[in-house]
């Protein structure tokens, strides 16, 4: 059985997913300002909008000295705009709108097992904490969600500075956690920015890869997750 103090989370995609696509989501707060766009249009904007600002302004501008809520009403109007709408009024009520709104339960859900295997590891007296490459709203939607008192810290990269696969976010985390590397393990859905980038840390780790997820590197089978179940019993062979 591995020795293990400490648990860190990744969240998106792991512990909660997003209840619909961004482009229906976008597309149905336009609608509610007389606005028509398409649904796939508004998909596919986002996500190359989304990529390009990540590229040029990591981690949601922090060493360019943005804040995370200028990066991403920045990332929404421009999605718009490449979506054809130029009405610079209605942005702005738009991205506000659909800032606020992805800090609400009615756009995230918890995924399957994720609430019963998290109380069964504070059960077992594992401490716990959240590592995720997300922004300052992360506290307010793991409350609206029931989750935020499942952990002792959680540590966005925007507050640590640092995204991962930076090992110095996982640094952080294990300084909150007062352990030893070896003593935590971190479970995620992202190969190279989860499992691999904990590992590098020093850290146990476990990758969650659902069935038709793909396949990605070849692992060993005791550190795959098909569910959040199986962790435990993991933990338990290691």
């Amino acid at each position: 059985m591995l020795r293990l103090r400490l648990l860190t989370w990744d969240v998106k995609d792991t512990l909660l997913r997003l209840r619909q696509p961004v482009g229906h989501s976008y597309a149905a707060e336009a609608r509610a300002h007389g606005l028509q766009v398409q649904p796939e249009a508004l998909a596919r904007s986002f996500g190359e909008v989304y990529g390009a600002q990540s590229r040029r302004l990591p981690n949601y501008g922090h060493g360019q000295g943005l804040s995370s809520r200028q990066w991403w009403l920045d990332v929404i109007k421009q999605s718009f705009r490449l979506s054809g709408v130029q009405d610079e009024a209605a942005l702005t009520k738009l991205a506000e709108k659909l800032y606020r709104d992805y800090c609400g339960s009615h756009n995230w859900e918890v995924l399957p097992g994720a609430a019963e295997t998290l109380s069964r590891c504070r059960e077992l007296g594992f401490r716990m904490g959240v590592v995720s490459n997300f922004d300052n709203r992360l506290e307010v939607i793991l409350s609206q969600c029931d989750l935020r008192h499942h952990f002792e810290f959680v540590l966005t990269s925007e507050a640590a500075g640092f995204a991962k696969p930076d090992g110095r976010i996982f640094e952080q985390a294990l300084q909150l956690g007062g352990v030893r590397p070896e003593q935590a393990a971190h479970i995620g859905d992202d190969y190279s920015r989860d499992y691999r980038a904990a590992r590098a840390a020093g850290m146990h780790s476990f990758l969650l890869r659902a069935a038709g997820q793909g396949e990605g590197p070849e692992l060993p089978p005791e550190h795959v997750l098909p569910t959040l179940s199986h962790l435990l019993a993991r933990i338990e062979k290691g």
